[in-house]
């Protein structure tokens, strides 16, 4: 007999204020097994160090974004700062499907609320910087932006901060390696649960007999 129970996806979203260090948090979940990826579509050009289609976005076009949207081919989008259209493609939810394993997001307020609305049991973390001034600190470290752009980033974040009451988890980052550990702990938490374990569990007690 079988035990292995066919299921939906496990989906859990990350979100959190520009340099609040969730993609560091987001590379300590992919360590952990059965955990997809999903690489977001982005109309916003790619810096130097971008690779298309590999680590955080594919590249596309205003005109194709908009024909994906009229297709329904996201679990989520929306337009970040008044500039760029950002979406996550329904397909890693299939890929996940197919695959057996978990779907891991990192998307802003904006799409987690999307997705909750579609997929309830997704289990969200909203990542908070230990402080203004720490946030205010690794924006400029980056050396990218403008005085206006951290500007703009930083009163952002206060509004983004104030929906961590949507979220399931908070994590605060002022210590990378607890941090992680912690994000990895909601997920190894999340799998152990009863409720998502239950038919799987069912099949178990009914290979007794009885």
């Amino acid at each position: 007999m079988n035990l292995t129970a066919q299921r939906e996806p496990r989906v859990f979203i990350v979100s959190g204020p520009s340099a609040s260090g969730k993609s560091t948090l987001v590379k300590r979940l992919l360590e952990l097994p059965k955990m997809l990826w999903s690489v977001s579509c982005t109309t916003r050009q790619p810096r130097p160090d971008d690779k298309q289609g590999i680590d955080w976005y594919t590249f596309v076009s205003q005109e194709e974004f908009e024909r994906m949207v009229e297709r329904d081919a996201f679990l989520e989008y929306a337009k970040v700062f008044g500039k760029y259209w950002y979406g996550t493609p329904r397909r890693w939810l299939d890929e996940a499907r197919n695959k057996g394993w978990d779907l891991l997001l990192e998307i802003d307020v904006q799409g987690a609320v999307q997705v909750k609305g579609k997929i309830p049991d997704a289990i969200s973390m909203f990542i908070i910087p230990p402080s203004k001034q720490e946030l205010e600190s690794r924006l400029r470290a980056r050396g990218t932006n403008s005085e206006e752009e951290i500007a703009r980033r930083l009163a952002r974040a206060r509004q983004e901060m104030e929906s961590y009451q949507g979220y399931d988890y908070v994590v605060v980052n002022d210590d990378l390696e607890r941090a992680g550990n912690e994000v990895q702990a909601i997920v190894m938490a999340a799998r152990c649960s009863r409720v998502v374990n239950d038919k799987r569990i069912r099949q178990i007690l009914d290979s007794f007999g009885g």
